[in-house]
This record gives C-alpha cells, structure tokens and sequence, in this order.
C-alpha cells in the first residue's frame, strides 16, 4: 500500500519540491498551504505522515502540530519539521507539540526520504 505525505508550507516552490522528492520515491503527496489548510486538509484526507513548516500565516506550524494532536485520529501520525529556523528553544517547543523530528531547509531530498521512511515504518 502507498503511503501518503501531507505536505504543509506556504512556499509553492517548496511544496514542490517536496512533492517531487516524495513522488520519485514512491509516496503519494497532498498539499497544504497553511496550518488551517493542513488541519482540514487532515481531517478530510488523512496522512500517514506529515510534513510541515514553522513560519506561515494564519497558522504556524507550532499551532498546527497542536491542532493536529488534538484530534484522536491524528494524535500518533508521525510530523516532520522542515524548516529555515534552526534555534534550540524553537525545536524543544515543536517537540512539546507533538514533532517527531526537525529538518533544517534546505534539504537534502534522499535525507528527506530516509527521514520520512523511517518515520513512516
């Protein structure tokens, strides 16, 4: 069975990035273009992993994590941070939200892949 990766990022150029990345590796990829778009992009569709930026508008990432944990059928999907941001306090508050890992931009897309594979197992 394919997996599938919701990607959540406000840069277009980003998100396809990813998709190509996932896509080449076998991945079905939906998109997001904020945190309120990934929360009911989730709801709707579902994931089996996410992906997702800090840095949006309407809702950031950190609130995105929190709203996605919220939800008893998402509150154990693996949530990737890919991110600019590389600051200490900034990856212990994604992992009190809820992150399972933190992935500085920009990426390396066969890390990327391994990340999601691992997480995704």
């Amino acid at each position: 069975m394919t997996k599938t990766v919701l990607t959540v990022d406000d840069s277009r150029t980003m998100r396809d990035m990813l998709l190509i990345a996932l896509a080449d590796a076998g991945y079905k990829v939906i998109q997001a273009v904020d945190g309120v778009d990934g929360l009911e992009t989730l709801s709707a569709q579902g994931a089996d992993v996410v992906i997702t930026d800090i840095n949006m508008p309407r809702l950031d990432g950190f609130g995105f994590i929190e709203g996605m944990r919220a939800d008893p059928n998402h509150r154990t999907t693996p949530v990737l941070v890919l991110t600019t941001e590389s600051d200490a306090a900034k990856k212990q508050r994604a992992r009190e939200a809820g992150a399972t890992g933190w992935i500085v931009k920009p990426f390396d897309p066969a890390k990327l892949v391994d990340a999601v594979r691992r997480v995704a197992a």
